[in-house]
């Protein structure tokens, strides 16, 4: 009789082990994935709304919840105090942090030029090109975005020193040109729609262009890969099936945005996205659309002419040992079917 009681105990006590071990697995599986991205109503971060959007992230069997952050930097310090899982932002912020130690990576490249352009106040028509940046005073989305490592760069390039050029923080849409109106800054880095909405208005006018790869390589002198979903590589190490299904949603996103039209891919987008023009926002996408990569994968010669932009002006990075094959990393999107 003992014996029979044992063994029920010992069965139950396996059954009760599995439905445990079961439920463990299932709620892992199912664990929220958050995801910052550094507004998401710009179309250089296009890809994040567009694959909730679309679907693709629940065909996955992924709970992804994505967050608004006007500025990239400040969504990369929400991925190192690990209240975000993965970061939509620019690459070069993964180069910058290795400098300081921190390793963060790239796990789907979504564009191969910033989409980036850098706006002079109709009121400034002195500003003729970066070098007469000096004594002027510069917006950018974030201190330590990749807004301003580019503003800086372009500065350094023109032979101006640190100290001749001011940037300030004024973030992107609204405030980026109530900021030129109030002319807070004459000059100021921004992209699509709020480029197309102050073209419109003739409040600003293009100064340099960094929206399609051909331009991008005249102003900075190499493919620059920027829009990115990037996360830390100890998350990514510990996490790879959940690492690969989110390469697999993304890159079948860069895809549909491959082979369809700006204005198919506009009625995907919640329509504030808009901001009251439509055909403006259809027109900015159509135009920008080049900037995406079609697979997820990084432009061979990209993470080079990241480093150089930074070496130029960064104290930071100039003169360290960046590994750039640890920036980075294409085992995911090259496993995408």
């Amino acid at each position: 009789m003992r014996s029979s009681r044992s063994l029920f105990h010992t069965v139950a006590f396996s059954t009760l082990l599995a439905a445990a071990s079961f439920a463990t697995s299932a709620a892992h599986a199912a664990d929220k994935i958050t995801i910052m991205v550094g507004g998401y109503e710009k179309q250089i971060y296009l890809p994040a709304k567009l694959a909730e959007s679309l679907g693709y992230f629940k065909d996955e069997g992924l709970d992804v919840e994505l967050l608004n952050e006007a500025a990239g930097v400040d969504a990369e310090n929400q991925l190192l105090a690990g209240s975000v899982q993965g970061v939509v932002g620019f690459y070069d912020h993964c180069v910058d942090l290795q400098a300081k130690g921190k390793f963060v990576e790239s796990i789907v490249q979504f564009s191969q030029a910033p989409g980036e352009v850098e706006m002079v106040s109709s009121k400034r028509p002195d500003i003729k090109s970066p070098a007469d940046f000096k004594g002027k005073t510069l917006g950018v989305t974030g201190l330590g975005s990749s807004t301003n490592f580019l503003t800086l760069f372009m500065a350094s390039k023109a032979g101006l020193k640190p100290g001749d050029v001011v940037t300030v923080p004024v973030g992107a849409g609204g405030t980026f040109i109530a900021a030129m109106q109030q002319d807070q800054i004459q000059a100021g880095m921004t992209t699509e729609p709020t480029i197309s909405r102050m073209i419109k208005t003739g409040e600003a006018s293009v100064l340099v262009d960094m929206r399609t790869v051909e331009s991008t390589r005249q102003a900075l002198g190499g493919t620059y890969p920027a829009a990115s979903l990037y996360m830390e590589a100890s998350w990514v190490d510990a996490h790879k099936e959940e690492a690969q299904k989110l390469a697999d949603a993304f890159v079948k996103t860069l895809r549909y945005i491959n082979t369809h039209s700006a204005a198919e891919i506009a009625d995907k987008m919640p329509k504030d996205f808009y901001v009251g023009d439509k055909d403006g926002y259809i027109k900015a996408l159509d135009d920008g659309k080049g900037m995406f990569t079609p697979d997820g994968v990084m432009p061979e010669d990209g993470p080079k002419t990241v480093l150089a932009v930074l070496s130029e002006f960064s104290k930071n990075v100039k003169g360290k040992q960046i590994d750039l094959s640890k920036t980075y990393t294409t085992e995911f999107v090259k496993n995408v079917k």
